[in-house]
């Protein structure tokens, strides 16, 4: 049977990024969209585990009532649909761990990332170097099509920088400091944030584990 999977997330940085990173895993990856379905379920969890289990299950309870009524793609006959999603957000030490599972409504969720940024340096201005230490985390949880659902955690660690610089990211990429590269995260390359990001540390492990269990 063939297998793919629907990733629940509208966010199109995060639609790249999934589809560049379980492409060369030879694996079919849909979006919601994609889908035919359409969900916005609140993120009522206190961990970056639930809400992606949350988000995840109320897609997967759509695809399969989708799947029932007919109302999937023309390729949806005998096809096992997984339904994944990610709950991701930046950690910051020196904060308490804020913004934590809050990153997109930090500040407000209509805030523009510059000011969200800003206001967090001005938060660290007087905190040393070795203090600024911070991590992005991902949650991936997956929903089979029996209700069996799993969740890995990914993280990148690094610091937050003294300033916004780079484009090639999104959200609190341009300020978050990488020692490896010396650079922000939104300065370096996508094949190079691929390869070591939160979300594609955690979307590999997840997929490793479903081989494992041969769901995929």
């Amino acid at each position: 049977m063939k297998k793919r999977i629907i990733f629940a997330t509208g966010n199109p940085g995060k639609v790249r990024e999934i589809k560049d990173i379980i492409a060369d895993m030879g694996i079919e990856v849909l979006t919601m969209r994609e889908a035919g379905v359409e969900a916005d379920p609140d993120e009522t969890g206190t961990s970056f585990e639930e809400n992606a289990l949350i988000k995840a299950g109320s897609v997967a309870r759509l695809v399969r009532e989708a799947e029932k009524d007919g109302r999937m793609d023309g390729e949806a006959q005998g096809v096992c649909n997984i339904v994944m999603s990610d709950d991701s957000g930046l950690v910051v030490d020196a904060l308490g761990g804020a913004p934590g599972i809050y990153s997109a409504r930090f500040q407000g969720r209509d805030t523009s990332y510059i000011i969200k940024m800003n206001y967090i340096m001005d938060q660290l201005k007087d905190v040393p170097w070795e203090g600024r230490t911070a991590r992005f985390t991902a949650a991936v949880a997956a929903v089979l099509p029996d209700g069996t659902s799993y969740t890995v955690l990914g993280h990148m660690e690094g610091y937050i920088g003294y300033e916004i610089s780079g484009s090639n990211g999104f959200g609190y990429d341009p300020f978050f400091y990488l020692p490896q590269y010396q650079k922000t995260s939104a300065d370096i390359s996508e094949e190079e944030k691929n390869a070591i990001s939160h979300r594609g540390k955690a979307l590999r492990a997840m997929v490793e584990k479903l081989k494992a269990l041969e769901v995929l």
